[in-house]
């Protein structure tokens, strides 16, 4: 405790500029669909080669926190995620805008965010050497069973038709595995056309079946004189305590799984908002409203992809193991700062580790001022007549689509996901559940594989010797049986209660 202290009162005034400043960039480019952390990061890099270390450090996590909670801003406000780890902000964020509680909605998020990074960040504090030593207990089994307990979120999204969700879950896998092997580098599933070769990715897809579905659905509202809800903002509400304190279970449950899947080399933010969102579907008081616009389901998404933050710092301060590209990007420049990342500087300078938290944990506080600032403009943006509006949109889409990677195929397949996307409005298929096997598709079949390759094809055989990969399965299969007892149960009381009455 004396270190975190003392590396608290050697933060100067630049250090503290420098984090907000790289904080209201982060959220300004965390709200523009389609860029979000990775791009952000690279575009400040040159900037920290005029810094003193510390001050890159803040630059760097300032712009990495803003941005992963920016997506959700355009998430309620236009039903577009600005990032990928926002797509669940919108499933509850957008239909409370709709209600006229575009504010409140954004006032959850911004709590949500600034609360689940701010715990991610004190957890490190207080347990950094013993969460470095869990995560380096995950193999690719325990990494399997993990995304298999992501990917049985797919059935809890899909209540109202299972079938329907597995259909568009298996939409997902398939787009998962388009392009080159990731064990063995061969071209799959291209047909010869080679900007495949690359693989479809998850911004376009998520942009398209989102964002563009939402325009074209507003268009056709339009064009066929329907009444459309414009949304209005007269600012950000923050919830009270008295409300927060009555969802403090969902958001600590939150918050410490968007942790333990920051720690993990490979999950991400976004494979966190989706598991927690599922989670909290299946375990909320008021579940019945998700869909409709839940608080719960904000609070869910936003306190885990947060948390996530200081959960990836772990691994990558503590080990040296970027646990995705964003990460590998802020490792790379902290070598040219000369700070190497690993066990030694765990021990030969925790200053400068400690010195990274704090500052994420300020980066979080400041999402507050940040969010309103940027929420502003977002607000005189929704004054433009919708006719006028949409089109901007739709422009600001497929431009955040093609930027991601630069690549012309990303602008093509933000089109077709938006064609199916409104054809799957109209047959009332889900979208998430494409989006989750997107997500979990590729990092499923890595450590499926690698498991294959360490236990020589008898997985079965030695998983006995994999405790942490056993608790895993055996908590996928809890949670799809549980739904399940309980419907039985529902079931035998109705009929019980029917025999009385006519008894």
């Amino acid at each position: 405790m004396d270190i975190v202290l003392a590396t608290f009162q050697e933060m100067s005034w630049v250090t503290l500029l420098t984090v907000f400043l790289g904080t209201l960039f982060g959220v300004i480019l965390g709200a523009l669909p389609g860029l979000g952390s990775i791009v952000g990061i690279s575009v400040v890099i040159p900037f920290t080669f005029t810094l003193d270390s510390p001050s890159a450090i803040a630059l760097l996590l300032g712009v990495y926190a803003g941005s992963i909670y920016g997506g959700s801003i355009s998430s309620v406000l236009i039903n577009t995620p600005g990032t990928p780890q926002s797509a669940c902000t919108a499933f509850e964020g957008y239909p409370m805008a709709q209600q006229g509680k575009a504010g409140e909605a954004i006032g959850w998020a911004t709590m949500a965010s600034v609360l689940g990074g701010c715990f991610s960040c004190l957890l490190f504090i207080v347990f950094a050497p013993q969460l470095a030593s869990a995560s380096s207990k995950f193999g690719a089994m325990e990494l399997t069973a993990l995304v298999l307990l992501g990917m049985s979120s797919i059935c809890t999204l899909s209540a109202e038709s299972k079938i329907k969700g597995i259909f568009s879950g298996l939409v997902g896998l398939m787009c998962a595995i388009v392009g080159q092997d990731p064990m063995t580098g061969e071209v799959r599933f291209t047909f010869d056309f080679y900007p495949l070769m690359s693989g479809i990715t998850l911004i376009p897809i998520v942009v398209g079946a989102f964002a563009i579905a939402e325009v074209l659905a507003r268009v056709d509202a339009i064009t066929r004189t329907e009444q459309t809800n414009p949304i209005s903002c007269a600012g950000m509400v923050l919830p009270s305590l008295s409300q927060l304190l009555h969802r403090w279970k969902i958001l600590l449950k939150s918050s410490f799984i968007g942790v333990i899947i920051g720690i993990l080399p490979g999950a991400g933010s976004t494979a966190a908002a989706f598991i927690s969102y599922g989670e909290a579907k299946r375990s909320s008081e008021n579940r019945d409203n998700f869909g409709k616009g839940e608080p719960d389901g904000i609070i869910a998404a936003e306190a885990s992809n947060n948390a996530v933050t200081g959960g990836a710092l772990v691994p990558a301060m503590a080990l040296g193991l970027p646990g995705d590209a964003v990460t590998a990007v802020m490792l790379a420049t902290l070598i040219l700062h000369g700070v190497v990342p690993g066990v030694r500087l765990m021990q030969e300078s925790p200053t400068i580790v400690y010195s990274a938290f704090i500052t994420l944990f300020v980066a979080n506080i400041l999402l507050i001022p940040c969010g309103m600032l940027v929420m502003r403009g977002f607000s005189q943006l929704l004054r433009i007549p919708e006719p006028l509006f949409l089109p901007f949109i739709y422009l600001i889409c497929l431009l955040g689509a093609y930027s991601s990677r630069g690549n012309s195929l990303d602008f093509y397949l933000a089109i077709i996901a938006g064609a199916v996307g409104i054809v799957f409005r109209y047959f009332s298929i889900p979208v998430a559940p494409l989006v989750i096997g997107l997500v979990l598709g590729a990092p499923f079949e890595y450590s499926l594989r690698q498991s294959f390759i360490v236990t020589e094809g008898n997985i079965m055989g030695e998983l006995i010797e994999h405790p942490i990969a056993v608790f895993l399965l055996a908590l996928t299969v809890v949670i799809q049986v549980l739904p399940w007892i309980s419907s039985m149960r529902a079931r035998h009381r109705q009929k019980a209660a029917q025999k009385q009455s006519q008894s």
